[in-house]
């Protein structure tokens, strides 16, 4: 069995991060709302993007949080479809990644 503790404060600190993330992009939200239609509407696109970001972020963590139950369970580094073990290379770069190379096309 394959040691992954940097890999798990590699992941609790990208959580963090987003979590950290998540909370400006309210506190922005919650700032808006100028009266001025014009600024209004402009104030609305800009929520809009900072929504999708939100929502990417809430995505990202729930890989994480995944990751992070595969870690405690045992089964991180295995490919969820097939079993086969992820290359480091692989989770180098995609460190909350559920599937192997091949599974995940």
């Amino acid at each position: 069995m394959r040691d992954f503790a940097d890999r798990t404060a590699q992941l609790e600190q990208r959580r963090a991060e987003l979590l950290e993330r998540m909370h400006s992009l309210d506190a922005e939200l919650d700032s808006h709302g100028d009266p001025d239609w014009e600024e209004n509407a402009i104030e609305h696109e800009q929520d809009e993007a900072m929504e999708a970001l939100g929502l990417s972020a809430q995505a990202e963590i729930r890989m994480i949080d995944a990751a992070l139950a595969r870690i405690s369970a045992g089964e991180y580094g295995a490919c969820v479809r097939c079993g086969t073990e992820i290359s480091n290379e692989r989770l180098d770069l995609l460190p909350a990644t559920p599937f192997c190379r091949d599974c995940a096309r």
